[in-house]
């Protein structure tokens, strides 16, 4: 049943119980027929009245429900684009307009960032393909070399295993990634309550990273500086995650420095008790253009995508998620002549 015609109803069963009422009381006596006739008449005229002057008022909020069932329509349709006027005189319908509009752009949102986790994943699970396509391909041809006896010379075969035993460690590399990465997508949708009771000291995550950084300096025969301050900073972040971070960095600037080639790691005070750690390289840099998506899962920049450059392009999305996690910021900077220098932000415990 319309609207109109239910509210017509109701007002012609209030007639008929006020005429009702009339006969009845002219039954008993208690008004004469000349005032039945009268009182009939004009219950009759405003019943009428009456009538017309809901199909009047009536008419806006017929327009407003119509507005919201089109609406409500096309979005069931799949336009989540679609919103409704607020264009009427009732506060109420304002208000339910501004809201189905709120929900409508709020269910666009959600949308799109299922379409996006859904591109996401389809990428993720294509470049982690591609990534393990090449290791696995040349320890299956190396390993079949090796088989079939082709090698037959100490100093070759030397060679192949090593080629093994490095694509291997390489392939164990890509898979710790790729499970950090998830581990750390979980803490983040849990927020990660413990994140903030952690701290970690600066100076010691740094001295326990020399040594595992000392071979890959010296091949290409790399300085690294350090710039802090003389007080121990005591950083508000678990070690083991400020180890990763410096880690991811300072792999990073080693694999784009140039032969003999400084790199530094700086760690600076801010304001509000806040610390800037920065680690820059003297490579190629990168272009403006290329530092929004620096940070993004198996992005490379372009003169970096062979894979003689190594990397499995997560490490610096590691660190992003890893510094956020703590409330910090990241990003990357052009450094003062050559080479790019990449920042971090934690509080200090």
């Amino acid at each position: 049943m319309k609207l109109r015609t239910y509210l017509l109803l109701a007002n012609c069963i209030s007639i008929a119980f006020i005429i009702g009422f009339l006969l009845v009381s002219f039954q008993y006596m208690l008004v004469t027929k000349k005032q039945l006739v009268w009182l009939v008449t004009a219950t009759i005229g405003s019943g009428i009245a009456s009538a017309g002057l809901h199909f009047l008022l009536v008419r806006p909020l017929e327009s407003s429900v119509r507005r919201m069932r089109d609406g409500a329509a096309s979005i069931a349709s799949g336009d989540l684009k679609a919103r409704v006027t607020q264009q009427t005189r009732l506060a109420e319908f304002r208000d339910l307009a501004v809201q189905f509009n709120a929900m409508g752009a709020s269910l666009d949102r959600s949308f799109a960032q299922v379409k996006a986790a859904e591109r996401a994943q389809r990428e993720l699970v294509a470049n982690i393909a591609h990534d393990l396509r090449t290791p696995l391909a040349s320890l299956q041809s190396y390993a079949e070399a090796l088989e079939d006896g082709i090698v037959q010379d100490e100093e070759s075969f030397g060679r192949y295993v090593s080629t093994i035993r490095s694509e291997t460690i390489r392939l164990g590399e890509l898979i710790q990634d790729v499970f950090d990465l998830s581990t750390l997508d979980a803490d983040k949708a849990m927020n990660n309550p413990d994140a903030q009771s952690e701290a970690a000291v600066f100076e010691d995550s740094l001295v326990g990273l020399l040594s595992r950084f000392a071979p890959q300096l010296n091949a290409k025969s790399l300085h690294l500086r350090v710039l802090a301050p003389e007080r121990s900073l005591a950083i508000r972040m678990s070690a083991v995650h400020l180890v990763r971070v410096l880690q991811n960095l300072i792999e990073n600037a080693v694999r784009h420095s140039p032969e003999g080639g400084i790199i530094v790691v700086e760690a600076k005070e801010l304001p509000e008790r806040r610390i800037r750690i920065c680690v820059t390289d003297e490579g190629a840099g990168i272009p403006p253009e290329e530092r929004e998506r620096i940070f993004e899962r198996f992005y490379r920049v372009e003169k970096s995508r062979n894979r003689a450059g190594g990397g499995s392009g997560l490490g610096l999305s590691i660190a992003k998620l890893l510094v956020e996690q703590y409330g910090g910021e990241i990003g990357v900077e052009p450094a003062t002549g050559q080479g790019s220098r990449f920042w971090f932000t934690v509080r200090e415990a």
